[in-house]
């Protein structure tokens, strides 16, 4: 007999949750252990459920479907069911098991079950969504950054950022009210955050234009940029020539 695959739904409509629930309960591989309003609480449901499956609104109040996912530390299998199409190849780069274009069928559902239920038979009931993730170069710039910070979740507006910092496996945030960790790699933000508005200066540190006041030469080809607050930031030799192409110098 099929192990149930344990299920949680992340969906802010009621009328599409009640309707998924329907359509769940004819299947008898399911077992629906929880049901969240938004993100926030679906991070929390996630990581203390660790459910094998996870039903995934997109466009929710709060935090994105997207952004959730930058936040879990148990990293399920995602079925992602939104009204909107535009998603579906960046749903597919994420690695979802499938997508479902509302309003879908009981039929479609199952298929896309089915598909799960394959995955986690060949690759074991952990996805790997979080490193594709960090892989994916977005299309659009980030605008926000969503951040856990033990029980409480922070969206950190892009224009507040005023570097970021390397430390191995996590990113320092430094904003103009604090500093978060947030488990990214540089490589990610660099291509997340706006051209014009943020650099690439060393391997460790990426700052926002805006923030730079001086840039000094202290050893032959060596340089450092200083910002307003008097930080001081190393500046690698291609650091060097990407302030020199968007500094015009």
């Amino acid at each position: 007999m099929q192990e149930k695959l344990k299920t949680i739904i992340v969906e802010d409509e009621e009328l599409a949750r009640n309707l998924l629930k329907t359509f769940l309960k004819e299947i008898e591989t399911i077992e629906l252990v929880a049901e969240c309003e938004n993100g926030f609480e679906g991070v929390k449901m996630i990581n203390e459920l660790k459910p094998d499956l996870v039903f995934l609104d997109i466009q929710m109040p709060k935090i994105t479907g997207f952004e959730m996912l930058e936040l879990l530390d148990h990293k399920p299998h995602i079925i992602f069911a939104t009204a909107y199409d535009q998603y579906a190849i960046k749903a597919f780069e994420y690695n979802a098991a499938d997508y479902l274009l509302k309003p879908y069928s009981r039929e479609r559902l199952k298929e896309a079950i089915e598909k799960v239920a394959e995955r986690i038979e060949s690759e074991g009931s952990v996805s790997d969504v979080a490193e594709k993730m960090s892989e994916y170069p977005k299309g659009e710039y980030l605008d926000r950054i969503v951040v856990k910070d033990r029980h409480k979740i922070n969206i950190i507006p892009a224009s507040d950022v005023r570097f970021i910092e390397s430390m191995d496996d996590y990113v320092m945030i430094y904003t103009q009210n604090g500093r978060h960790m947030k488990q990214q790699t540089m490589k990610y933000f660099e291509s997340a955050l706006d051209p014009k508005n943020f650099i690439r200066i060393h391997r460790s540190y990426i700052v926002k234009v805006d923030e730079i006041n001086e840039i000094q030469q202290y050893e032959k080809e060596s340089y450092i940029v200083i910002l307003h607050d008097k930080t001081k930031l190393k500046v690698s030799k291609n650091g060097y020539k990407n302030l020199k192409d968007i500094l015009n110098f």
